[in-house]
């Protein structure tokens, strides 16, 4: 399974990437939103976990770029605001899940599997 990583946060980028690492998965970084949705269309990705608040394009237009392109892809949202209308908008663009920053590293790995076995 390939992930991507869309994250403009490096510790968190790496944080994350260790952890997807450690369980076997393919993981992929991109540190913008402009790079992330040109590697979703240009590569097979399974799984896309995404900041909200990204350079050049926010997590949001990642979401609706993938929805918009047609492919299926799960998208798990990360970020530090936890305010009900993003998450609403989130959810209505076809988020598969969202996580409130800080989370554990742990728990986004159980939601990876979670989303990977479904």
């Amino acid at each position: 399974m390939t992930i991507l990583i869309a994250e403009d946060d490096e510790l968190i980028l790496r944080t994350i990437e260790h952890k997807l690492q450690k369980e076997g998965y393919e993981v992929i970084l991109t540190r913008n939103g402009k790079e992330a949705i040109d590697t979703v269309m240009e590569r097979k990705v399974d799984l896309v976990i995404s900041d909200i608040m990204m350079p050049f394009a926010s997590g949001v237009e990642i979401l609706a770029a993938i929805k918009s392109a047609g492919k299926n892809i799960p998208v798990i949202m990360l970020s530090s605001m936890g305010q009900e209308d993003v998450i609403l908008n989130a959810f209505g663009l076809g988020a598969a899940d969202f996580i409130v920053k800080p989370f554990s590293p742990n728990e986004l790995i159980l939601r990876v599997k979670r989303l990977a076995a479904s």
